[in-house]
């Protein structure tokens, strides 16, 4: 049955103005220029840099007879144009406020080699086999679904599907095997395995090859072919006995095995990469025991809203008979200004967000950006800045959140200083980064040939006043990415 009844509730709605706002803290500098580029070819009343003008000028007196359009008098009333009639900013107004900016004239572009790609390079060697017309077709198949390491991943039964399906061509499992043993044979050593063991064996049969009576190269390909397991799980005493080797022999052949590329690809696919490039967005300096926090300048760009629109509304202003067909042209208008100004608006506020948050934060860690010491990092976690700033936690999370500084003793995550605290024997409250850089240390120093457990570990940082469990010694250990004590183990 259907009821009809009021109802009262209060609910709470974002403007488009915030959300625009959130979306532009989230923004690292890297991609800052590549939104506003989004925006400017959106909105025509939007331009960067100085004394830009439109091409294309948009008229709004366009000659229409009278009677086609509704007149009416006074726009002033139907349309208040005030606002946009002064000869108001010219220059975005935080362009001009007392902030620390890096060199506004630093390069701005990031310089990339131009070089032939991994795929290139096989492909190219491809040219001076002896595989026929017919072959080269299934080879640049197989060539095209190695990947950026240098693995073949997909089994050979799915590249004669697709070879048949795609370029009618019809092949079968053997044939491809005789064209991958010959991709095998080009540089980069291991390239087209289909397995770690693979890759590794490629590489040392071409070691062998060359040098047929070096018996460490041979116990090496053995621990490959024969004893791969026993080799990844580091059992060398199994190792020793099935080789008939003593210490000294086993280290010289798995010293030649960790000498091995487990990734033939990755040298040549890197270099066609640019998402290794940091852009910071803060720079802190030392000056003389002062530090300095400025902003990287790509972070303000030189907006403004176009003079031509501005124009426009003067003249529409002036303007004593206006039409139908004008008014809705002023509108238009006069929402692509407003649209400008919340943008022009919502990267002031990203500054001013960004370097507030930042500004907290190096007070917070003064004394670890003074001496780049991770022992003098204090805990530190969003709500602590959050309540510095007077901002929102989530606010606080997005500038943090894919942001890099800029420091004398590296570039950084901004996230990476945040941290859980942890109390020692003597009440003292210490980051969890400060517990575990010491944990890295001893590992550093452990001796390899018998590495600590997790048990030594929590004993030794018991003894050094840190009070913790080993399953949290065996948290930080992974996150530090350091495996157990038995994968540590050496000979």
């Amino acid at each position: 049955m259907l009821n009809q009844k009021l109802s009262q509730k209060q609910i709470q709605k974002l403007s488009p103005q915030q959300i625009q706002l959130m979306k532009l803290l989230q923004v690292p500098t890297a991609s800052l220029e590549q939104r506003i580029k989004e925006e400017l070819e959106a909105n025509p009343a939007l331009e960067e840099g100085e004394n830009k003008k439109l091409e294309d000028k948009v008229d709004v007196q366009e000659n229409t007879p009278d009677d086609e359009y509704d007149e009416y008098e006074g726009s002033s009333d139907d349309i208040d144009l005030s606002e946009y009639l002064g000869d108001d900013d010219q220059v975005a107004d935080y362009k001009v406020r007392e902030q620390k900016y890096v060199d506004p004239d630093e390069n701005k572009t990031i310089p990339i080699a131009v070089i032939d790609t991994f795929h290139d390079h096989l492909e190219q060697q491809l040219g001076m086999t002896d595989i026929d017309d017919a072959g080269k077709d299934a080879a640049m198949q197989l060539i095209g679904s190695i990947d950026d390491d240098g693995y073949l991943r997909r089994p050979l039964e799915a590249l004669v599907d697709d070879l048949a399906f795609t370029q009618n061509i019809e092949t079968s499992v053997e044939a491809l095997e005789e064209i991958l043993l010959k991709i095998q044979q080009f540089e980069p050593a291991g390239v087209g395995a289909r397995s770690l063991q693979e890759c590794l064996q490629i590489q040392l049969r071409l070691k062998t090859a060359r040098f047929p009576d070096d018996q460490v190269l041979k116990n090496a390909l053995r621990i490959i072919n024969d004893y791969f397991d026993a080799f990844s799980k580091k059992h060398y005493e199994k190792l020793k006995a099935r080789l008939k080797a003593d210490d000294q022999q086993l280290k010289a052949s798995i010293d030649e095995i960790l000498k091995l590329n487990p990734k033939p690809g990755s040298a040549y696919s890197s270099k066609s990469k640019t998402d290794h490039f940091i852009i910071p967005d803060f720079i802190v300096m030392n000056n003389d025991g002062k530090l300095e926090l400025s902003l990287n300048s790509r972070n303000a760009p030189d907006l403004k809203i176009n003079d031509t629109y501005k124009d426009m509304m003067k003249d529409y202003s002036k303007t004593r008979k206006k039409d139908k067909k004008q008014k809705e042209a002023v509108m238009f208008i006069k929402q692509k200004i407003d649209s400008a100004k919340w943008f022009i608006d919502a990267i002031k506020q990203r500054q001013q967000t960004m370097l507030k948050t930042m500004g907290t934060i190096l007070r917070y860690q003064y004394e670890y950006f003074l001496t780049g010491d991770e022992t003098k990092l204090k805990p530190m976690i969003l709500k602590n800045i959050a309540e510095e700033t007077n901002l929102d936690i989530s606010t606080i999370s997005r500038v943090s959140n894919s942001k890099f500084v800029q420091t004398e003793f590296g570039t950084f995550r901004l996230k990476d200083f945040f941290s859980e605290s942890l109390q020692t024997d003597s009440g003292e409250e210490v980051s969890t980064r400060e517990v575990k850089k010491i944990l890295s240390d001893l590992i550093d120093n452990e001796n390899k040939r018998k590495p600590f457990s997790d048990q030594k570990l929590t004993e030794a940082l018991t003894e050094k006043g840190y009070n913790i469990a080993r399953r949290t010694v065996a948290k930080y250990r992974e996150q530090l990415n350091i495996p157990v004590a038995r994968l540590r183990k050496e000979l």
